[in-house]
């Protein structure tokens, strides 16, 4: 497959927008007005709908499912049936300013390949994940000596497409290896609020049920 940043979106008029997933909110702040953007596992479309209406960014997407497809196709939406974890190779280097991945880490089979792909497609790599090491999924482990089934981690274990659940302090020692820097981090609680930035990563990691995170390049910090 070989995938050209630019091609056509079908001329269809955008739907009107429902209040968007509280992720989704925040990687629609860290996106520039106008920027060129990949999202990987895009779904619905929600959020490539929220960024056209909000930031009229440049928006692409890619979606295992062919429903997915399908929905984003009638809101008006550029996207193609394809794989986080097979075809992202087929994407230029520096193809998008931006390439997400939203609540989607977790279900691909080669997490690290894939996170090397965005920031090798992208200026910039946006990801959001539930986090594992959350007290609440410790405590039912701890305590309830099952796996854990949250708000964020829904599905029971023999039904679930989250093959690679990892926790906040997992995920940024990943973005170490690859040697990326983490440009700027959101760590949500229960209730949707924001942990302190200051907060250690102890706290984010123990208190966080999901994270929002920014990453750059390390080659672009030279």
């Amino acid at each position: 497959m070989t995938v050209t940043p630019g091609a056509d979106a079908p001329e269809r008029p955008l739907q009107p927008l429902e209040q968007p997933r509280l992720d989704l909110a925040v990687i629609a702040e860290m996106v520039a007005p106008g920027a060129r953007v990949l999202d990987v596992g895009c779904g619905d479309g929600a959020l490539l709908q929220l960024l056209a209406q909000k930031k009229g960014v440049d928006g692409r997407g890619v979606e295992l499912s062919q429903r997915g497809v399908n929905e984003c196709v009638a809101k008006g939406l550029s996207v193609i049936q394809g794989d986080a974890d097979t075809d992202l190779s087929d994407y230029p280097d520096d193809g998008f300013d931006y390439v997400i991945l939203s609540q989607t880490l977790q279900a691909t089979r080669r997490p690290r390949a894939a996170l090397a792909n965005m920031l090798r497609i992208g200026r910039r790599a946006i990801i959001s994940f539930p986090n594992f090491g959350y007290w609440r999924v410790r405590a039912q482990f701890a305590f309830g000596g099952r796996m854990p089934v949250t708000g964020r981690l829904d599905y029971h274990w023999h039904d679930t497409p989250n093959i690679h659940l990892c926790t906040i302090r997992d995920f940024v020692e990943i973005v170490d290896e690859l040697g990326a820097h983490i440009e700027r981090g959101v760590a949500f609680d229960r209730a949707g609020a924001p942990i302190r930035f200051s907060a250690p990563w102890w706290v984010w990691n123990l208190f966080g049920e999901q994270a929002v995170f920014l990453l750059e390049r390390g080659d672009q910090r030279r």
